[in-house]
């Protein structure tokens, strides 16, 4: 009974990721990211993004995630966002989907660009090697 359980979970979040893959394709351009990527702000600094105070009772997995795109702003402005965060009034770039007019708290999209951002930055790649990335993954 436990290898059932177990295989229908995987079933179930197998086919949630699939759907919400597929979903995305059909999302029309004019709500997906605008090219090309922006130019991160001279001086730029992550002021802006909500702290873990401002997101008490939000999951550990959503606060590292904040923490991680708090530890680089610089690189976080230069890359654009792929979901709709970019028809959003005042949304620049995946660092502004952080704060606290953003989306990124519920949206898995935000969340998986900015994982992939960090990972990549800790690895030692340049923006424009994340830039790459980001396209190849989420363009």
């Amino acid at each position: 009974m436990a290898e059932q359980s177990q295989s229908r979970r995987t079933f179930i979040s197998m086919f949630a990721g699939g759907a919400l893959s597929g979903l995305y394709a059909l999302v029309p351009n004019r709500f997906r990211r605008p090219e090309p990527h922006p130019d991160p702000r001279p001086g730029i600094d992550a002021s802006k993004v909500m702290t873990r105070e401002q997101l008490k009772g939000w999951s550990e997995k959503i606060l590292e995630t904040y923490d991680k795109i708090r530890e680089i702003p610089e690189i976080a402005d230069g890359i654009g966002c792929n979901c709709g965060c970019a028809v959003r009034p005042n949304y620049r770039s995946l660092l502004t989907c952080y704060y606290s007019d953003g989306l990124a708290r519920g949206c898995e999209i935000c969340q998986r660009e900015a994982k992939l951002v960090y990972g990549r930055f800790k690895e030692g790649q340049s923006l424009e090697q994340i830039r790459r990335a980001i396209d190849a993954r989420f363009g």
